[in-house]
Order: C-alpha cells, then structure tokens, then sequence
C-alpha cells in the first residue's frame, strides 16, 4: 500500500492549524471600561482554557487549540494597552475617550470614540482610527466636519462633546 495513504501519527493537525489572530499596528489605545473588559475576557478565557485542560476529549482539544491562540491574543492586547485617563483629555475638542453629539442629514447621533477592541458600531462606539472618528478628532462644539464614508461624503456639526465615559 501506498505512504500516500497512510495516515501518520507524526503528521499532527496541521491543516486544521489556526492561523494567529491578527494585531492592529495603531497603538492600543483603551478606555478605563474597554481595559477593564479586556481584562476580563482574558480571564473569561483563561479559566475556561484552565477547566477544559483536565481530561480534554478530542472536541475539547479542537476548543483548546481555539483558545490557546486567543489567549495567545488577549495576552497581546492586555500587555499593550495604554488606558488613557479620559480627565485629563482636552474637554473643549473632540479627542480619543468623548462621546460627541453630532447634527448630519440625517438626524442627530451620539458616538464615543474608543479603541479598536472596544468598538461596536451599532451601540455608538467607534474605532479611534475610524473614518467617523478622524473626522471628528480635534473638532469643537459648533464645527462642522466631512465624515468620508463609502456611501458618500456627509457634513456632519458637532453639537456637544462629554467625557463622562
């Protein structure tokens, strides 16, 4: 019979192998909140990862090898976190950590401005490297901004700026 046929014991899983989980090259700035749900995750991960490494079954080595790269992950995100103190932004212009009111075509909005890890679209959190966000950065109450979007550029007015976050 053919080796071709043979499955080896030394051939590993090597094409169910992970590829790693990819790392932004922006700097990982974090709000006190994001850090504190970064860190959280990683624990949330760690005692899973811990719990499953006694008497794991084959399923539950596949979950482990998952968990492994996104621990692999989190502990990448965790070490190069810069939580920035959101007291001490400049309260009078938009900057990373405040959530702006802003006025556009098509009605008015609130977003705040978080890191990459924290973002979610859909609950008014946006990427500090976001189109939105560029847009918005260093704007004050009253300015009016171009957000470029793939839809079409927007005029959009800041109408108020907090970092109570």
């Amino acid at each position: 019979m053919s080796r071709a046929f043979v499955k080896d014991d030394n051939d590993g899983d090597a094409s169910e192998a992970l590829p790693e989980l990819p790392l932004s090259d922006h700097p990982n700035y974090v709000t006190p909140r994001g850090a504190a749900a970064l860190r959280e995750r990683l624990a949330a991960t760690q005692a899973r990862h811990d719990a499953l490494r006694e008497d794991a079954t084959l399923d539950q080595q596949r979950e482990l090898t998952a968990l492994d790269r996104q621990l692999r992950w989190l502990n990448a995100r965790v070490a190069s976190a810069i939580e920035m103190d959101l007291s001490k932004q400049p309260h009078d212009r938009v900057a990373f950590g405040a959530t702006v009111t802003v006025d556009s075509p098509v009605g008015e909005r609130r977003w705040q401005i978080v890191g990459e890890d924290e973002a979610d679209a859909e609950h008014g959190l946006v990427s500090y490297v976001s189109p939105l966000a560029q847009a918005l950065l260093g704007a004050r109450v009253g300015d009016e901004v171009c957000w470029q979007r793939p839809a079409g550029d927007m005029m959009i007015e800041v109408l108020a700026i907090d970092y109570a976050n």
